[in-house]
């Protein structure tokens, strides 16, 4: 790579730095923003991505606007709180970020929404490695003839990328590619699998001397830990099944209340569940406030698990509930407002202002620009705010503005080509062709320590720099949202 270029790219991670930790300030775990930020996840595992792919193997991407070598393989999470995810990605064109952090998320938020061939990809997760460990029956099965780990998740993520992606995609490897080949020619259609743990609502209000709820719980494990928290202590509200007795522990399908005494002053609580359980093949899992690439899940050691849900009280007059979820098909933000109380509130969404009757709801679609940081304010009556801020990231393949050089970014995208000569593909991720490497199992180069070149996986950026990619998606997103924040705020009854 040339000076000139490294200098460039040292600059713009400079500018990224800068900015990103901007947006934390306003968006970041610290201060009021924590009690402000509004619920809009349902919950389920938090990982974070490993430096390194655990297996791999080249293959090449024909056609399309990035075509060129890609490693294709398995990446490992590891998950907060204890517990390991092995993941395959849903989109060749965009590149990961080493430490990034993932979230749990149902198929509808993320690039795999609307895409009827998703369930196939599950028959892939479930029929092939490493769900299938014994490689020597999976290479009969497939005609592949001999397959190790490498070659076994090299074919399996290519016949992932020709579903998720439409990607005209092979395995430079003659056994990977016959695996691919198999894998896609006999995926069956398989129902989207369940969340780890969920909860519904995320958020409920009403007043006090009452129960107010449910929330439903919802896991595939066998027991879930209830625990109050905020100023949901033991001697003040109480979370309790519909009888009214305490609960510290329930199971998939039950119905919890908060218990909040007569003349408690006007306030609101939350209460944690948590479990430790498998999360299911096949569930999504998005970057949490960054832009990276889409994960399927392909398997779990026994992981944790989180979700919470808030309650919001007053004595008398409108009591609003808020929180909001990811809807990719719509493009937004879908925000639902809530009113337990007596009387109707006005609440201001994004600027725009909407009624809420007594014991009424009403759900308002805020719109986001792909693949760009948002922050949506709400506000209503007694000083009541919640904001939900977030990165949309619900299409595959990368926006042309982050297809530079983002040097330092892992890419699941086009990378150099094997001769290694000639520019880079552009792909988010790869850099300009140049570095060294000695052939590998197909034939190709593989980089050596000093090389440039961007191997999914290996020599990623840090989530404190991003890269340019991402450096110009947070500039592009601050940009909306200052523009954003100057429109004039209009009535809508």
């Amino acid at each position: 790579m040339s000076s000139v270029l490294r200098r460039g790219s040292a600059c713009l991670a400079t500018a990224a730095l800068a900015v990103a930790l901007a947006v934390a300030g306003a968006v970041g775990p610290a201060g009021a923003a924590v009690v402000e930020e509004g619920p809009q996840d349902a919950g389920g595992v938090a990982a974070t991505l490993g430096g390194e792919m655990t297996a791999k193997a080249w293959a090449h991407v024909k056609g399309g606007s990035r075509p060129g070598n890609v490693m294709a393989g398995l990446f490992e999470m590891k998950v907060d709180g204890g517990g390991t995810l092995q993941t395959y990605c849903v989109d060749v064109n965009t590149g990961t970020v080493n430490g990034a952090a993932y979230k749990e998320v149902g198929w509808s938020e993320s690039s795999l929404q609307n895409n009827p061939r998703a369930g196939k990809i599950r028959w892939i997760l479930q029929n092939s490695y490493p769900r299938v460990d014994d490689l020597a029956a999976l290479a009969r099965k497939s005609g592949a003839g001999t397959l190790d780990a490498d070659l076994a998740a090299a074919g399996t993520q290519v016949a992932i990328w020709r579903y998720s992606d439409g990607a005209k995609v092979e395995a430079n490897d003659p056994a990977a590619e016959k695996l691919a080949d198999y894998l896609y020619e006999n995926a069956e259609d398989l129902k989207e699998p369940a969340a780890s743990l969920s909860l519904g609502p995320l958020a409920v209000s009403g007043r006090p001397g009452t129960r107010i709820g449910p929330v439903t719980v919802r896991t595939n494990a066998d027991g879930v830990t209830v625990t109050p928290s905020g100023d949901a202590g033991p001697r003040n509200v109480k979370i309790v099944d519909k009888a009214g007795r305490p609960v510290t522990t329930t199971t998939d399908g039950g119905r919890l209340y908060f218990d909040v005494p007569a003349g408690t002053p006007d306030g609101g609580a939350s209460f944690t569940a948590a479990v430790n359980t498998e999360v299911p093949v096949g569930r999504a899992f998005i970057g949490d406030r960054i832009r990276t690439q889409t994960m399927i899940l392909a398997g779990s050691s026994r992981s944790a698990a989180t979700a919470v849900a808030t309650v919001q009280w007053a004595r008398k007059g409108a009591v609003p509930a808020v929180s909001a979820r990811k809807k990719c098909a719509e493009g937004g933000l879908e925000v639902a407002a809530g009113n337990r109380g007596d009387k109707p509130y006005a609440v201001v969404i994004d600027g725009r202002k909407h009624r809420v009757g007594p014991g009424r709801s009403r759900t308002v679609l805020v719109k986001a620009a792909e693949d760009r940081p948002y922050r949506i304010t709400v506000t209503g009556p007694g000083g009541f705010s919640r904001t939900f801020s977030g990165v949309l990231d619900c299409r595959t393949g990368a926006p042309e503005v982050t297809t530079a050089t983002a040097v330092g970014d892992t890419t699941g995208g086009a990378g150099p080509s094997p001769s290694g000569s000639g520019p880079g593909t552009g792909s988010p991720g790869s850099a300009p062709a140049g570095g060294s490497g000695s052939p590998g199992r197909s034939g190709l180069p593989e980089p050596d320590a000093d090389s440039d070149l961007a191997v999914t996986g290996s020599r990623g950026a840090s989530p404190a720099t991003v890269g340019v990619a991402a450096a110009l998606v947070v500039l592009g997103g601050t940009a909306v949202f200052l523009l954003r924040r100057k429109r004039t705020a209009a009535t809508d009854e």
